[in-house]
This record gives structure tokens, sequence and C-alpha cells, in this order.
């Protein structure tokens, strides 16, 4: 048998010596976050299956546990598993999907999770290879009770693949309409453009093909990951993560996009969809995989993947790699998707200061913050030509991440050149993350151990980063270049997600 057909069956077949060498790397990482969702070692990627079922929010994340060990790939890839009252503090439940059946061999892709009388129905990809390598992607279902038993159909829900398209057919979504099942999925055309396909099933167990979405991206990347349709204020929502887009000025300067189109809802006839420009739901450098999901109280929740395929992160030098997003509360204006922070994160926050100060022409505030903290900040901008943000910054400010503020061009851009440890330069440093701002600019920033989101009034840009600052890089100076300006800060420190 050749070595890339090895694959352990079941998680508890791999010897324990060998996830405990695993996890024991990971521990020693100084880059652990306090509040964000990571593995106990190896590779995260794509959120999957994001829903409220029996009482609680569920989380599943892609998990390749032992890809840094000497036998990568080979070992494992599932989901795991965690589950929330609140989508702050999360525990631990464990393996969620496993490679154990001949439609999922080489690993359960992503997927999505809805309630379904009293059960979770999930719906993924089942990835799969012969000898040769030649991939036949499956559309899983799998059920799980109120026990957290979780139940595999015997057969595939839609099988192989579908003429005019190539075998990266995955990442159902699901949602039921009219006592209809529907799943929008990703695929990739013969001749290497990106799309999503709707798949329907009266039942949720035979599903059979409606059609193409058609839209005004006939040829937009070659390939469209990840897609999620949903209504939000009487319209219609597409998100998805489309590979192989050119730069184009401060658009598309990350490796892959995740972006979105909203329009009028779409037609299930016809697949029509009316819509308007496509546009990047984050301006951060790493942002990827999105899913939402709806709360019992009727809020619409994205989640996604802090990172980035094909980059190569400082935490896999401790045996692990990947996080998410915290969760955020999208919200339609103007044709225009806001995200703030959901409400529920509030339960963190801890040692409450404010502070208001006029910083003069020139001068420099100093604050210490620490290494995880909150804060909801207000710049006037009287006649500064700049205002600069070092966060994670060391006392000498050599070492910081920065936001710098530009009235001038009206701009604020992220720079992440001297944030920490070095990584994925070749992307670049720098990233536009708003523009057309005011005098006036209010921002909440969350800063982790090794990440930081911005947040630009109430949501209406938002940039997500990884970084990775030392340890002496725990103080916060802002600087008016040029003229005066005055801030006001509410700054919280950040309790961990389990204590």
């Amino acid at each position: 048998m050749k070595k890339s057909n090895i694959k352990y069956r079941k998680y508890h077949e791999i010897p324990e010596e060998i996830i405990q060498q695993a996890e024991e790397k990971t521990k020693n990482s100084p880059y652990l976050q306090s509040f964000h969702i990571e593995p106990n070692s190896g590779y995260l990627n794509d959120p999957n299956g994001f829903s409220y079922y029996n009482g609680k929010y569920h989380m599943f994340y892609q998990w390749s546990p032992l890809r840094y060990l000497k036998e990568p790939e080979r070992w494992y890839q599932g989901w795991y598993h965690l589950e929330s009252k609140d989508m702050v503090h999360w525990i631990s439940v464990g393996v969620g999907l496993e490679p154990d059946t001949k439609f999922d061999s080489h690993g359960p892709y992503s997927g999505s999770a809805m309630v379904d009388e009293d059960k979770l129905l999930i719906f993924y990809t089942g990835n799969t290879r012969d000898n040769k390598g030649i991939r036949t992607p499956y559309q899983m279902i799998a059920i799980m009770d109120k026990n957290g038993k979780i139940q595999k159909s015997r057969i595939p829900g839609f099988t192989g693949l579908i003429d005019g398209y190539t075998d990266h057919f995955r990442d159902p979504k699901i949602w039921k309409e009219n006592n209809t099942y529907y799943a929008v999925v990703g695929i990739q055309r013969e001749n290497k453009t990106g799309a999503s396909v709707i798949l329907k099933s009266k039942d949720a167990v035979e599903w059979e093909l409606a059609g193409e979405i058609r839209t005004d991206y006939p040829e937009f990347g070659y390939m469209w990951e990840c897609p999620d349709y949903f209504k939000l204020q009487g319209q219609g929502v597409l998100l998805f993560s489309p590979q192989g887009l050119k730069a184009q000025g401060a658009q598309y300067q990350n490796i892959y996009q995740s972006g979105y189109l909203v329009g009028e809802t779409l037609d299930l006839e016809n697949l029509t969809f009316n819509h308007e420009s496509f546009q990047e739901l984050d301006s951060g450098f790493d942002f990827y995989a999105t899913q939402t999901m709806d709360t019992n109280d009727g809020r619409r929740i994205l989640s996604a993947w802090m990172g980035m395929p094909e980059i190569e992160y400082p935490t896999e030098a401790f045996g692990y790699c990947g996080c998410l997003t915290i969760p955020r509360e999208l919200s339609l204006k103007n044709n225009e998707l806001l995200q703030t922070p959901i409400k529920e994160l509030q339960k963190l926050r801890c040692g409450h200061r404010k502070t208001q100060e006029k910083i003069e022409k020139d001068k420099v505030f100093k604050y210490e913050t620490g290494s995880v903290f909150e804060i909801d900040l207000t710049i006037e901008i009287e006649n500064a030509k700049s205002i600069q943000l070092s966060l994670r910054s060391d006392e000498k400010m050599k070492k910081k991440t920065v936001v710098f503020v530009n009235p001038v061009d009206k701009d604020i851009i992220l720079d992440r050149s001297n944030s920490g440890k070095p990584f994925g330069t070749e992307y670049g440093t720098t990233r536009k993350i708003a523009q057309n701002i005011s005098n006036k600019i209010r921002m909440r920033i969350f800063v982790d151990k090794s990440s930081i989101e911005v947040f630009v009034n109430d949501g209406e840009n938002v940039a997500s980063s990884r970084i990775f600052p030392g340890e002496d890089q725990k103080y916060l100076f802002v600087e008016s270049i040029g003229g005066t300006s005055t801030i006001k800060m509410d700054y919280w420190k950040l309790r961990k997600q389990r204590e």
C-alpha cells in the first residue's frame, strides 16, 4: 500500500502518546489565544456546522490535529466539536465527524447544519481519492440527536460530479424554505471558473441538482469556496470565498478573498439573483471561509477562519495553526453588510478604564494595555495631518502594529510590518482598511495574544489579522502628527474564554 493511502479510521485508534506529543508541543506556545477558538494541536481552518440547537450553540471546525508531526495528513482529518451557551465560553465536546466511511475516507470537508424538528441536520462534503489520486466528492448527510450522538447516512445525499464541472465541488450550506430543503454548494466549471450551484430535496435524504445560480460574475476567480445564502432585512445575501482574483488597487490583496453579493431574494425557480457589485467582507490580512447562522433571538451571526491557506504561520513551530474570528452580528445598511461584535463578548470585560485626552501637535499619548484587551476609541481630528495608533508596542515604539488615520487622504491603513515575528510578507505588510472617512472616527479594537480585529464606524469596515508580538509589547501610543486631535477611549482587559 502506498503511504499516501494510509489513513486512521477513528481518532481513538491514534496512539495516545502521539496525541500527547502533539498537544505538549502546542502548550509551550507564547502565542496561545485567550478568547478566540483555536485547536489544542494541529491545523484548524474552516468553521463548520455553526448552529443553535437544543439550547446551545454548536461550532465545528476543520481539524488535522497531527499535521505538524512526522506523518502529517496520513494520521487524521475531521471535524472538531465545541458547544456554548453564549458563543463566548466554549466547551470542548471532542471529535465531531471522522473519516470513517468510504464516502469520506480522505476527510470530511466543510459543511453546515440546521435544526430539523428535534434533530440537527448536518450536510457536508466527503472527500475521497482512489489509488491514482482521482477525487470523487460526495455530499453527505448526518444527524445529531439531543444526546450529541452523530449518525451518518449510509448513502450519500448526492454522489460524484456534475456535467460541465470539475471535481472541485464542496462546502454545502443548507436551509429549508417552502417545505423544501436547499443547499448552495461551491463548484468549479470545466473552463476553470468559479460558481455556486443549488441542490434541493424534499426529504433531506435524496438530493437533486436544481442548477447554477445566475449572477453577474461568470468569470470571477477559478473556484468559489464556502458559499452561504440567507435573507436579511428582506434582501438576499450570497457569501462566498473566490479563489484566483487579481489585486486591483486596494482590493483583493490577500492570496484568496471572502466577500458577498446583496440584492433581491434568490429566485428558487429559475435561480436568478439580481444583485449589487461584489464587496469584500474584511480588509485585513487573515480572513477566509465564512459561515453564518441564526440565533434563537433572530440575529444573523458570522464566524470565519482568521487565517489563510498556503501561508506558513509562526505558530507552526509549536505544532498548531489557525483560529476563528470573534462572532459578528450582521445587518444591512445601504446595500452593504455591517459587522459588529456580538453583545455577549461584554461578558469578558474587566478592569474598565475611561480616558479623554486632547493630544497636541506632535505629542505622544502612552497607555499600558497589556496583551489581551478591547478598546472603544473615538477620534476627533481638529487639524492634524495624521493620527498614528501603535498597538501592542514596545516602550521604544520599535515593534508595533500601527493603525494610521489619514484625514488628508481620508483613509485608514493597517501596518503590521513591525508587529513582531514576520510571516506572509510576500503578500504585503499594509492594508487600506477604510476609505472616505470623516474627521470623526469610532473604532472598536479587539486584541488577543496573536491577533487584532478592528471595527470602524459601527462595522462599516472590518480588518482581521494575525500578529505575533513579544511579551514586551504591551503598550498603546497615540500620536497626533502635524496638528491637534482629541481621543475618547474606553478600555477593558478581557478575561480568558476558558477560566
